[in-house]
């Protein structure tokens, strides 16, 4: 039988490989293979001599062999472990690949016994001397006087210009903010429980996903948009994306309280970093000492690096993440606590709480209709030392602004916006098997941490942040970034929408079309809304003479350069082009229903595009819509059968930006209209 193409199976033939990825190196080394035994403890060793000889890859394995053999070997250090994903030890049997290489580390955490199931042992030590740390330059820090730090938009406006080039900012308040942490309530603190995650520290550089691998792909198979010829659907499917699989990085943890979870993530940190002398004296036994030591950040951060790209334990922690502030509470004072406790009223109504800031005036998500949306509600974070937020952008490329209530120190790392197109090419290069799939919003959904090295190498500036209790952390639009915890603690972060993010929502609601990917708010909703209020605005001004400081804020992004006029206009002529190329006369047309669509956030059932300013229906299916782009893809049903809804004809928006630019007329017939 020819072995053409195949792997030959058996250790002995192993020598027909050619030098791993990452080895410039031909000459013979040594693997050392460890079987688990299932303890920690019991561990086997055989050394093999392994003599690769070069250039016999390609007559050994086809193509499609090469690629599932290289996506194997990447990413992780070839001596050490050698760790297959399960994909591909499927993969590996089915093509005859018979490698006896695979080995696992072992574990370095131990959580539950059988009397405990609380308890937990650190066998794991951290390793100074083989310290990962990146050299970065520091993100910018700012401390605001107590007049700046009075209004939280407009102090964000004033820095915008400084810190939107590093993605990434950190703002000291002034001494004498010190609000109340209700967090540290009795009732809060002993009784609340929230759910806990599990996260594998030394498997952040594996492909892992939000969710579980079977969910997974239901979700992404529901989004594939289908393409309509005559009667007949057919799917984008190709064999490789079917079986394109991933791991999952949602195994649930234990529930906890503030105080017992504090607990484990002290005595995790303390067993981590304490350490061990071996003190011999003839008369005795040999005695092991354990010291306990308080690591510096550099410390902890080095070593966090170490784990990730060079790990010689499995180092499993806890983490508690996305909690909605309802769940357990929010750490701000709100209406209810200022009654409870007068030294609260100060701080329930400032700028900077965050319960305050997404309906702030001049913040567009004010016009968000949906107080549930989870865009508006404030997010807790409990997390212990190395607990890890990988690299993300907001949703929707929106600001966020977090604040540390109480803890350790955690160190973030952020990318300008402006790079966010580079780090994803970047992060395919890596994970080649990303473009195995057909679905492009599949990277939105990973979950996986790279070393600010490898960025830098990449020509992606990374900057570092290091945020302390009681201190401020801003998220720029489109920015890049991540963050891990060096020890125990609490913060709250949500998101705000600024004049500045217009044309980035745009921009954004344009790219989740094109990927099809939901949306979570209505960009022309908020862009609308903020128009007809700054038209309201203009009217009160110049013809009730009304003036107040809101007033001045609006003036400032109305005008013929204002940013708020340029984001309607770039809009409006957009809508333009897409009626004029896509609605002829023949065309059923009807204003929208507001009664009828404000309830709930209309959107393409091929795209999920947001129809707020128009759509394409059909008498075939009438709870089903499209946008203009995938009108013709809604059914099957001839053109006159269907119908284009509008909101407001292109004419009435024409004239709304006449109305921002400083037309009087215009602007007395939109709040004739509004009225």
């Amino acid at each position: 039988m020819s072995t053409k193409g195949r792997i030959p199976t058996g250790y002995d033939n192993a020598k027909a490989l050619s030098v791993p990825p990452g080895f410039a190196s031909r000459t013979a080394f040594t693997l050392k293979k460890v079987a688990d035994s299932g303890e920690a403890t019991n561990l086997k060793v055989v050394d093999r001599e392994f003599k690769p000889e070069p250039n016999k890859m390609d007559s050994l394995l086809n193509n499609s062999d090469i690629e599932n053999f290289k996506t194997s070997f990447r990413h992780r250090p070839w001596i050490l472990h050698d760790q297959f994903d399960r994909a591909s030890e499927k993969c590996d049997s089915e093509l005859g690949m018979n490698f006896p290489l695979r080995v696992h580390l072992p574990k370095g955490v131990i959580r539950g016994c059988p009397t405990c199931h609380d308890c937990q042992k650190v066998i794991a030590r951290w390793r100074p001397e083989e310290s990962r740390l990146p050299e970065l330059e520091d993100a910018p820090v700012f401390h605001p006087t107590e007049g700046e730090f009075e209004d939280m938009l407009k102090y964000i406006a004033e820095i915008h210009s400084k810190a939107e080039n590093y993605g990434i900012c950190r703002i000291v308040p002034p001494p004498s903010w010190h609000p109340p942490c209700l967090l540290k309530e009795k009732m809060t603190w002993e009784t609340q429980k929230f759910n806990t995650y599990i996260q594998q520290i030394d498997g952040l550089q594996r492909l892992s996903s939000k969710r579980k691998p079977r969910k997974f792909h239901e979700k992404m198979e529901a989004k594939r948009p289908k393409i309509l010829s005559g009667d007949l659907e057919s799917s984008a499917d190709t064999d490789e994306a079917k079986c394109f699989t991933i791991s999952s990085d949602s195994e649930s943890g234990p529930k906890f309280t503030l105080e017992s979870f504090k607990k484990q993530a002290d005595e995790f940190k303390s067993q981590y970093f304490c350490n061990i002398d071996i003190i011999t004296d003839p008369n005795v036994n040999s005695i092991t000492v354990q010291e306990q030591h308080e690591p510096s950040l550099l410390s902890i951060e080095g070593e966090y690096w170490r784990i990730i790209e060079n790990p010689s334990e499995e180092i499993e922690v806890l983490c508690g993440t996305n909690l909605k502030a309802q769940a357990l509470r929010s750490g701000f004072p709100v209406k209810p606590s200022a009654a409870e406790m007068p030294e609260c009223s100060k701080y329930v109504e400032s700028n900077w709480n965050l319960n305050n800031i997404p309906k702030l005036p001049g913040s567009l998500l004010s016009f968000e209709s949906c107080d549930n949306s989870a865009i508006l509600v404030p997010q807790l974070s409990i997390g212990m030392c190395f607990a890890s937020h990988c690299w993300r952008t907001e949703e929707h490329h929106l600001y966020s602004l977090c604040y540390m209530h109480l803890g350790s120190p955690k160190v973030c790392y952020g990318i300008p916006g402006r790079y966010c197109f580079k780090f994803v090419e970047v992060v395919k290069r890596q994970f080649p098997q990303i473009c195995l799939s057909e679905h492009p919003e599949l990277l939105h959904e990973l979950v996986t941490q790279i070393s600010p090295s490898t960025l830098m190498s990449e020509g992606i500036p990374v900057y570092r942040c290091v945020q302390n209790p009681l201190e401020f952390i801003v998220i720029f639009p489109g920015a890049y970034h991540s963050e891990f915890d060096c020890g125990f603690n609490c913060s709250e972060s949500v998101h705000f929408a600024p004049f500045y993010w217009l044309p980035h929502g745009q921009n954004i609601a344009e790219l989740y079309s094109g990927q099809y990917r939901k949306t979570s708010i209505s960009h022309d909703k908020l862009l609308l809304g903020a128009a007809k209020a700054a038209a309201g605005v203009l009217w009160e001004s110049s013809a009730l003479k009304k003036e107040n400081i809101n007033h001045q804020l609006w003036k400032t992004v109305c005008g013929k350069d204002g940013i708020l006029v340029k984001a309607l206009k770039s809009r409006v002529k957009l809508e333009s082009i897409r009626r004029e190329h896509l609605c002829d006369n023949r065309l059923l047309s009807r204003e929208f229903e507001d009664d009828l669509v404000a309830a709930t956030k209309r959107e393409c059932s091929i795209c999920f595009y947001d129809l707020y300013l128009s759509s394409i229906g059909c008498s075939c299916s009438p709870n089903r819509f499209a946008c203009l782009r995938h009108a013709k893809q809604l059914c099957t049903c001839p053109w006159s059968a269907k119908c284009f809804y509008y909101r407001y004809g292109i004419e009435e928006l024409n004239s709304l930006v006449a109305a921002l630019e400083g037309n009087l007329k215009a602007i007395h017939s939109w709040v004739k209209k509004m009225v």
